[in-house]
């Protein structure tokens, strides 16, 4: 939105700059601080939250910020922004309870960790956003509901694919034309990979292994388009998605697909492995007017049915601020559930798993999370890849064995199942 840097000068010309408090402080949110403090007029942070304080610290040491106060309670918290000095906790309810905080951007990446900082927030009335899609991917919709009763808005990011293709999908959609497929471009797929495999990458670039692993192994990818499913009303065409490897650039692909089976589905969400322009997204859309058609052909997009549209790049945290800015100052969420979930992420055994076996978490060595249909992941009781994590197997599986409830023993008090239960209560998918 071009108009967010006007409304953030005049901000900044005022005196009342955007107040920010960021939840986790590893890759994303160490260049998300830095974006905020140097590059971000109108916009300030106030607050750095870790559970492990000294990498909140590493964030701030890194942007360049000179002072900031080490804190554990709500008050700490407003006496540091009324003398102008951020705060590093470990304690996000120090900051959640803060009234000078406007907005809360959770990058932390945990499910239920991020569950607890998300539906604090709301209910201490400050905007969200996420740079956390497997969040929003698993307990997003109610989620949405908790923040429209708070009035407040919940929303993902510019940035992150997902948001960069909900863009698209607004702009495609304003010049008159149906999205049919909305699309991701990866570089790499493959199931099996692991924290292991990945190490290498991981610490070439200061990165995690496991988050690493979840780009690999195909579960950030299904979080991704799960969230843009729901966001805008699509499916997919298979478990999994169809995810073909495409060397070629994304405007080929206006030929890859049916059109009416398209259109019966009322559109899906994709990725494609190697394609050009990468990593950027892209949009396959119709339009029912000859008249123009003509004018599309004209301006070289071709004769249809379908017509390309992408973006070649996603900014990542360079862009988080614009959502920032969307959230607080226009009411205007990037990307949000709209109403029940059409796609849900399912856990799928990365190897053969034994009786006894209490799964690992997000890019491990357990499982990998695949994209399906709501309505069939319901039918069959599938498990949540969000929820996976310390569930206990009461079976052996095989290799590749989609889990459902029955295989597991779930562990006991998450905020995340109690989430689960009300988004099924509440939410049922039409």
């Amino acid at each position: 939105m071009i108009v967010v840097d006007s409304a953030l000068a005049l901000r900044a010309a005022q005196g009342s700059p955007v107040r920010v408090a960021v939840v986790g402080t590893g890759f994303m949110g160490r260049g998300l601080v830095n974006q905020i403090v140097n590059s971000t007029p109108g916009m300030e942070l106030v607050a750095a939250v870790n559970r492990t304080p000294e990498r909140a610290e590493r964030a701030l040491h890194e942007a360049g910020v000179a002072e900031w106060d080490l804190v554990g309670s709500p008050g700490e918290v407003s006496r540091a922004i009324s003398r102008g000095v951020p705060v590093v906790t470990d304690d996000v309810d120090a900051v959640l309870g803060a009234g000078e905080v406007d907005a809360v951007v959770e990058a932390t990446g945990a499910v239920e960790y991020g569950c607890h900082v998300v539906l604090g927030a709301i209910e201490q009335g400050k905007h969200v956003v996420l740079l956390n899609a497997e969040v929003d991917g698993t307990v997003g919709p109610v989620l949405k509901r908790r923040a429209d009763a708070a009035g407040v808005v919940y929303t993902g990011c510019d940035g992150d694919q997902p948001g960069v293709q909900m863009n698209l999908v607004r702009f495609v959609r304003g010049i008159g034309l149906d999205p049919l497929v909305v699309g991701n471009i990866k570089g790499l797929q493959d199931p099996y990979r692991t924290p292991t495999t990945q190490e290498a990458f991981a610490r070439r670039w200061g990165q995690d292994p496991h988050m690493v692993t979840s780009f690999a192994d195909g579960t950030k990818i299904s979080f991704e388009q799960a969230t843009v499913a729901n966001a805008a009303g699509l499916t997919v065409e298979r478990r999994g998605m169809r995810g073909a490897d495409h060397a070629g650039h994304v405007d080929e692909l206006v030929e890859a697909y049916d059109v009416a089976e398209l259109r019966a589905r009322g559109g899906v969400v994709d990725y494609v492995v190697g394609s050009k322009p990468g990593p950027g997204v892209f949009v396959l859309a119709s339009h029912d007017d000859p008249k123009q058609r003509h004018y599309l052909e004209l301006y070289k997009l071709g004769t249809g049915p379908l017509y390309s549209f992408y973006t070649p790049y996603h900014l990542c945290h360079f862009e988080v601020p614009t959502s920032v800015a969307r959230a607080v100052l226009f009411g205007d969420a990037t990307i949000a559930p709209v109403g029940a979930a059409r796609v849900e992420v399912v856990t799928t055994a990365k190897r053969d798993l034994r009786a006894g076996a209490m799964l690992d978490g997000l890019g491990g060595y357990d499982t990998y999370g695949q994209a399906e249909d709501a309505a069939t992941t319901q039918a069959q009781r599938l498990l949540p890849m969000g929820v996976a994590e310390g569930c206990v197997l009461r079976t052996d599986v095989a290799r590749d064995h989609v889990l459902t409830y029955d295989d597991v023993v779930l562990p006991g008090g998450r905020l995340v199942d109690q989430l689960r239960v009300e988004q099924a209560g509440v939410l049922i998918p039409g």
